[in-house]
């Protein structure tokens, strides 16, 4: 499995940086330069690469510390306004389970295409303020699953300060639903 997502990583890495202007690309084929990964059974990136803001953090191994937000921390941004809160349910899911109040709804399937629109059409589809590329964005669903989707989505588009809520909308309610009735 590590090796699947290694090689699949080593595939869309030139694509993704290229996209970006972040570094060039050279393969190593024994020895000499070559244009193509497939000549040669390793293939090396020779550059110098700084990341910011954990552009790929979705496609490495590393911590997942850096996207995960708790509970406690999705409350924090939720009351201090430091970010934008997205449930990425269906909306018969909302209207069926509840939702997190002060969370703007885009299902999974519209986030591609929600993302990428204007400001005032974002806001009239979906009735709140359009994150920039820039903004504080944390992804929210039932269960954790779609919105780490979401997110992989929101990086190949470029925002780059994305997180999700694992717990999701059962954690939310086992916290909030039923502390009020204690």
């Amino acid at each position: 499995m590590t090796l699947n997502g290694c090689s699949r990583l080593i595939r869309i890495l030139p694509r993704i940086l290229s996209s970006r202007n972040l570094l060039t690309l050279a393969y190593a084929s024994r020895g000499s330069l070559s244009p193509s990964p497939c000549n040669s059974h390793s293939v090396v990136l020779y550059s110098r690469v700084t990341f910011t803001n954990n552009l790929l953090r979705g496609y490495c191994s590393g911590s997942d510390t850096d996207i995960n937000v708790s509970h406690e921390q999705l409350k924090k941004v939720l009351a201090t306004k430091s970010g934008v809160v997205i449930d990425v349910r269906e909306p018969w899911e909302l209207r069926e389970y509840g939702n997190i109040p002060g969370s703007i709804n885009v299902p999974l399937g519209q986030v591609n295409q929600a993302l990428q629109l204007d400001p005032q059409e974002f806001r009239e589809r979906y009735g709140g303020d359009m994150p920039s590329t820039t903004n504080n964005i944390v992804f929210s669903c039932l269960a954790g699953v779609r919105s780490k989707k979401a997110l992989d989505t929101a990086v190949s588009l470029g925002y780059s300060n994305v997180q999700h809520y694992p717990g999701g909308w059962e954690e939310w309610a086992k916290n909030e639903i039923l502390q009020t009735k204690r």
